[in-house]
C-alpha cells in the first residue's frame, strides 16, 4: 500500500472549530470557487460524501467512514478505479494554533504505482494548502 502524506500546516484556530467545519462535507460549499473547473467537474457533495469527475481517471466518491471528536475524519472511496482512503488529522498545540495534516493510502499495483504517485503527493499537498487557508 502506498502512502501520501502532507506537511504539517498550522491553523490559527481552535481545532474544534476546524473540526466542525470539516466534518460536515455541506461546507465545502464555501470553497467552490477554489476548485478548478478545468481539471474536476460534476462537483456534488452533502453532509457525509462527496463527489466529482477527474478526466482522465472518471468519476470518485468519497464517504466520511469515522469521525473522531476533533481528532480525525476519515474518508474512503466508494466510487473510483482504485481503493483510496485518506484522513486529516488535527492536534490544537495552543490556543487558536491547531496544526492539520492530511493522509492517504491507496492500493497501487507496480504498473499504475509510477503513473499516479506524483500527482496524488501533488493532490494531497494542494487539498491541505486550500484546508489551511479557509475562515474556519
Amino acid at each position: 500500500m502506498a502512502e501520501f502524506v502532507s506537511e504539517v500546516k498550522q491553523i490559527p484556530q481552535n481545532e474544534d472549530r476546524i473540526f466542525e467545519m470539516l466534518s460536515d462535507l455541506s461546507n465545502l460549499e464555501k470553497i467552490r470557487d477554489r476548485i478548478p473547473q478545468d481539471k474536476i467537474k460534476d462537483f456534488e457533495f452533502d453532509k457525509d460524501s462527496c463527489s466529482f469527475s477527474v478526466s482522465p481517471v472518471g468519476k470518485i466518491t468519497f464517504k466520511i467512514v469515522e469521525r473522531e471528536p476533533n481528532k480525525t475524519i476519515k474518508f474512503a472511496t466508494t466510487n473510483s478505479p482504485l481503493p483510496l482512503f485518506l484522513w486529516i488529522q488535527l492536534k490544537q498545540v495552543a490556543e487558536s494554533d491547531t496544526r492539520m495534516r492530511l493522509t492517504a493510502r491507496a492500493e497501487l499495483n507496480p504498473f499504475i504505482k509510477p503513473m499516479v504517485e506524483k500527482p496524488l503527493q501533488e493532490a494531497i499537498n494542494r487539498i491541505a494548502n486550500v484546508l489551511a487557508t479557509l475562515s474556519y
